[in-house]
């Protein structure tokens, strides 16, 4: 039994298909079923359920890999601490992402990072419901988290960034958009929403600011993404409210400051002793502007 065989069977579970899981890992599918039914008859259990639409996880398997889920992370880390003592950064820094955060310096963070530490790779988890950002959090496979707000308790050391600014986009040429004056969510009232996935941080945050303003506006459609929300509104569905720093390029002309000023802190909880990939990632945050200001001086539409 090796860490080796820990990786299949999470590519396995994650991917739901021995074919999937060979494919994602570059090897034969026989030499992954040769693998997988080695580490069964090891164990003792059956990991896997064989099903003609594919493998399913057994309460023996579930068990087993999330214990080697953390097995696999720590060997990760201890491959990218020996590393970074030679001087070198290289591994694997995982990281969790709400949405609407860092759509613009994420990318600009990311390239940096490239191109002084090549050998890094960074995997983030965008937006992950809270079920699964407590199984990340549990199982210690997350390096880095950058939201709004940390829960009483947190384990991770918490950064503040900046505060990011919120700012009304409404539909192209829309009359609330020539002033260039700031808006009250009152201005909106009257208008359909495009509102996000139910359960999602930035639609709870909405619904708080809505009915803390005393507003039930008719909610006209639901998005996923806010770049596709801030689409959605350019064609004339409807208006919604986002972070500023997550508007499309392109789409500034659209957004609008708010009055009064809407804004949160954003956050970043960096794992209790940190390497220096993590040491490095923070160093390129911070160099970001996370306050979004700049959209609130709304180029002309070209």
């Amino acid at each position: 039994m090796n860490l080796r065989q820990y990786e299949y069977a999470l590519a396995v579970a994650e991917e739901g298909s021995m074919t999937a899981a060979a494919e994602r890992l570059g090897v034969t599918q026989p030499s992954l079923s040769q693998q997988i039914g080695a580490l069964e008859k090891h164990l003792g259990v059956k990991l896997f359920t064989r099903t003609p639409s594919g493998m399913t996880v057994t309460v023996a398997g579930r068990a087993f890999l999330a214990e080697a889920e953390i097995a696999t992370t720590a060997s990760r880390r201890a491959v990218t601490a020996a590393r970074a003592a030679d001087g070198e950064l290289a591994g694997e820094l995982i990281m969790a992402v709400h949405m609407g955060l860092g759509a613009r310096q994420l990318p600009q963070v990311l390239g940096q990072l490239r191109t002084r530490h090549p050998k890094l790779q960074v995997t983030l988890h965008e937006e992950p419901d809270p079920t699964d950002m407590e199984r990340l959090v549990r199982l210690g496979t997350l390096d880095m988290i950058l939201m709004h707000h940390f829960p009483p308790g947190c384990t991770f050391d918490i950064h503040p960034l900046g505060e990011e600014a919120y700012v009304a986009v409404l539909p192209e040429g829309h009359p609330l958009l020539s002033g260039g004056t700031a808006l009250r969510l009152e201005d909106l009232a009257s208008h359909g929403w495009i509102r996000f996935r139910r359960a999602s941080l930035l639609d709870d945050h909405l619904a708080r600011l809505l009915a803390d303003a005393g507003l039930s506006p008719h909610t006209v459609a639901r998005a996923s993404q806010i770049s596709t929300a801030v689409r959605l509104v350019a064609q004339g569905l409807g208006v919604t409210v986002v972070p500023a720093s997550a508007v499309p390029e392109g789409f500034e002309h659209l957004a609008c400051p708010l009055l009064p000023s809407l804004t949160e802190p954003v956050l970043v909880g960096v794992r209790s002793n940190p390497g220096a990939a993590e040491t490095a990632m923070l160093d390129h945050l911070h160099r970001q502007n996370w306050c979004g200001a700049e959209l609130l001086r709304r180029p002309a539409a070209v």
